[in-house]
């Protein structure tokens, strides 16, 4: 899969707005690490595809991936029930010294 099929889009919600502005400083476990990104992803790509086409995209360092599966929701339009589709979310979390002028 092309790295730019991987990412559909970024998802500019109210949370997501303030996950990207917050920063973390470091501890014992962890390193200092910057603010979280979420993105709509190709529901077939993996957690090194995501990291690999984030880094190229924007020429940031990813700190973790974290990926969660959507279920479509039901939809009814008179007498037809019908759903839409299932789609994949993913959170990525820069380094403190990366951040995407997206958010």
């Amino acid at each position: 899969m092309d790295i730019y099929h991987t990412i559909i889009r970024p998802m500019v919600t109210e949370k997501g707005t303030h996950q990207a502005g917050v920063s973390h400083g470091a501890t014992k476990r962890m390193p200092a690490r910057g603010g979280s990104f979420t993105f709509e992803v190709h529901p077939a790509a993996s957690k090194p595809m995501i990291r690999q086409a984030i880094e190229k995209i924007y020429s940031v360092k990813v700190v973790s991936v974290r990926t969660s599966n959507r279920r479509g929701k039901q939809r009814r339009v008179r007498m037809n029930v019908g759903t839409t589709r299932d789609w994949k979310k993913a959170v990525v979390v820069l380094d403190a010294n990366s951040h995407i002028d997206l958010f």
